[in-house]
């Protein structure tokens, strides 16, 4: 991998020969587990500004019409998080001379506050090609860590390294962005129902000023000419010039203003009363399961729904194929293709295949359901055929999630051949994730699509599917909660790792299906103290699993006021669902506490309120029920300060190793659930600086 240093370029084309999609990266760790990041892309003409306000993509405005650039969001890493953007080089407009890769962060929140803060970027295979190490960003709220440009024909990337401590809207706006960030944010209409499409809320408000007043960036930040620039030439990588007249007009309905507010996202409305007789009568499917008997039925039906509904959906297969290095194009999928392969052709169960400008990016997909594991030499033999036909990607398809750091299939990768083919895996429930995101939230192209999506949907969530996503816990699971009882497991039994890496597939999917419930993005939280190596990570949490007999997790749910923090006690056989939020800036104890029991009105009476105090001793509990009348009980005595307060829930947890209805793995799911449901989503958001919206 190249590293990069602050102001050094480098030609995509000398690193790689498949750089005409490629993935980049912003990763970061955090000590607290809370820090977060978005990043956004400007398009930039001759002039150094955009050309239009649809040049600025960022969390309201993620994908370009023509797929040029698509923000993929963030996902988990063994350090921390990182959000990604895909680009689609031969894609870009040649009117676009440079594209700016930036990040911001919210309110007060401060670039300085996160660990291991850089920028990498692969290619459309998946090979890490450049990265961009942060050492020292400063107490700023936006930063531009890098941009590609042209070169004649072809693209380099520079490292720019400059901050901002006006936010992401101060930055937008100094390349020539006209932001609309004075009216208050609109939430997004109700989801699909009644048959009508999604109605959801524009990421661009209509105008209520004339543009924004220009801001003088920070030209303290000033880097050397790249090494393909005149002689003695000081580049000020950021600085704006005037706005880019040259480029295509904007068109005529794009008479809104970008807005950095973020959205607020609503639950869909449901549907009308059914006009069934009784509940027996089952309403007509466009992908009937009733039929479906054998595994191999399974997977030829799962596969052929799939692909049919990605070919048909434009922004549903371009969200499953980005992330793997797909240009944004016309798609058709085929299923039972017949391929040689030695003295016997091999029948992938499906291929993927996009044109764009002539030119093709195909992928064979690999399909198992109904928690059948992938074989390797079967996987193996589909590698070997792509590199020897020429094709970009093998996909495989599970109701597996696989682990950082540990693959699901163990494949030999032939280094002689020039050809490169990448291996990715999906998991069953993210594509069903994906599928409610773009139904439930952000709305698809026309009503058709909604219903095709809400079809797959309802597929993939039958039990005849066998499309369950991750539903075993291992045959490990018994045998360890059993040592557990009897005090026999010891520290360094490899079944206690096991049932580990179990526990960090199901949070990842409890982060996917509620995720896709709310609408926004729910990431397990990777504390920066833990260390940077996955399988150390595991094997620390084993440790603690031998000792302690838990399991513990913590998720972050965008905008909500802390981290959402899941423990199984395999000894007394208890789930503790549980957040901390922070006390008021401002007011008086009692009026705190009346008003967080307010909010609390639909919660559980069971729910489990302590304060949090300043001092070891911790302050005084009780349940809501209790505190309801006489909420002054919470006030601690002596004048402790408040800091804050928990609030938590018991739930008895499954104890069979799989997803029935008194398995642990349904347990889990009901758990953060209901917690989330009854109580995370009445929290006041983080108060931010006066005046300003939390999520903003």
């Amino acid at each position: 991998m190249h590293e990069m240093v602050k102001g050094a370029n480098v030609a995509l084309a000398s690193l790689s020969e498949n750089t005409g999609s490629v993935l980049v990266s912003l990763e970061w760790a955090s000590q607290s587990g809370e820090g977060d990041a978005d990043v956004s892309v400007l398009l930039l003409g001759e002039s150094g500004r955009v050309r239009t306000d649809g040049d600025f993509y960022f969390y309201n405005n993620p994908v370009a019409a023509d797929g040029s650039v698509e923000l993929l969001g963030k996902k988990p890493t063994g350090e921390g998080s990182e959000d990604r953007i895909v680009f689609d080089l031969t894609a870009v407009q040649p009117g676009v001379e440079r594209i700016v890769v930036a990040a911001s962060r919210y309110g007060e929140a401060r670039f300085d506050e996160l660990d291991g803060l850089r920028v990498k970027l692969a290619d459309a295979a998946g090979e890490d090609l450049l990265r961009f190490a942060i050492d020292d960003p400063g107490s700023v709220s936006a930063f531009i860590f890098g941009e590609l440009y042209r070169r004649q024909e072809d693209w380099k990337f520079r490292a720019v390294g400059q901050g901002y401590d006006t936010g992401l809207a101060a930055l937008a706006t100094d390349f020539g962005v006209d932001i609309d960030d004075d009216a208050p944010a609109q939430g997004s209409g109700e989801g699909l129902g009644d048959g009508e499409d999604a109605q959801l809320a524009a990421a661009f408000e209509t105008p209520t000023a004339d543009a924004c007043a220009e801001r003088e960036p920070d030209r303290s930040a000033e880097t050397p000419a790249p090494a393909d620039e005149a002689p003695g030439q000081t580049v000020l990588a950021a600085i704006p010039a005037q706005r880019d007249s040259g480029g295509p007009p904007a068109p005529a309905a794009r008479a809104r203003r970008p807005r950095t507010a973020k959205k607020k996202v609503t639950l869909p409305r449901k549907g009308k009363k059914t006009l069934a007789e009784s509940d027996s009568w089952n309403e007509a499917r466009l992908f009937p399961v009733s039929a479906v008997k054998s595994d191999r039925d399974r997977e030829m039906r799962a596969t052929s729904v799939l692909l049919s509904v990605m070919s048909q959906v434009p922004e549903f297969g371009r969200r499953l194929t980005a992330a793997f290095g797909a240009p944004a194009g016309r798609m058709e999928t085929f299923t039972e293709v017949a391929l040689p392969h030695g003295d016997s052709p091999r029948r992938p169960d499906g291929v993927i295949r996009v044109e764009r400008a002539g030119k093709l990016w195909t992928a064979l997909v690999e399909t198992k359901t109904n928690g059948n594991p992938l074989k390797s030499e079967q996987v193996q033999a589909y590698m070997d055929i792509a590199a020897r036909r020429g094709y970009e990607a093998v996909i495989t398809l599970s109701n597996d999630v696989v682990l950082e750091g540990s693959p699901l299939v163990d494949v030999r990768i032939d280094k002689r051949r020039k050809h490169k083919v990448a291996l990715w895996h999906l998991s069953w429930a993210e594509v069903a994730h994906q599928a409610q995101m773009l139904i439930r939230h952000e709305g698809v192209g026309n009503s058709a699509h909604a219903w095709l999506l809400q079809e797959l949907l309802h597929y993939l969530q039958h039990d005849n599917s066998g499309c369950h996503g991750f539903q075993n816990m291992g045959a490990a699971w018994v045998p360890v909660r059993n040592g557990i009882d009897d005090e026999t497991l010891c520290r360094g039994d490899a079944r206690a790792l096991e049932v580990v890496e179990s526990w960090e597939r199901l949070i990842r999917q409890v982060c996917l299906g509620l995720g896709g419930e709310l609408g926004q993005k729910v990431l397990p939280v990777r504390r920066a103290k833990r260390g940077s190596d996955p399988g150390r990570r595991r094997a620390l949490m084993a440790d603690q699993l031998c000792l302690e007999g838990r399991l513990q997790a913590e998720l972050r749910i965008d905008g909500t006021p802390g981290v959402l923090t899941l423990g199984a006690d395999l000894r007394t056989g208890k789930l503790r669902t549980s957040i901390e939020i922070p006390a008021p800036a401002e007011g008086y104890p009692l009026t705190w506490v009346k008003r967080l029991i307010r909010k609390l009105a639909d919660a559980p009476a069971d729910l489990h309120i302590e304060t949090l105090t300043d001092t070891e001793t911790g302050g005084p509990r009780g349940t809501l029920e209790r505190l309801r009348p006489e909420p002054g009980d919470l006030i601690p005595k002596g004048g402790a300060q408040i800091t804050g307060f928990r609030l938590s829930l018991l739930k008895s947890m499954g104890s069979s190793r799989g997803n029935a209805e008194s398995g642990f793995i349904r347990s889990v799911d009901d758990a953060v659930h209901r917690f989330c449901s009854t109580v995370v989503l009445h929290l006041d958001r983080p108060v931010t600086r006066k005046g300003e919206p939390a999520t903003a």
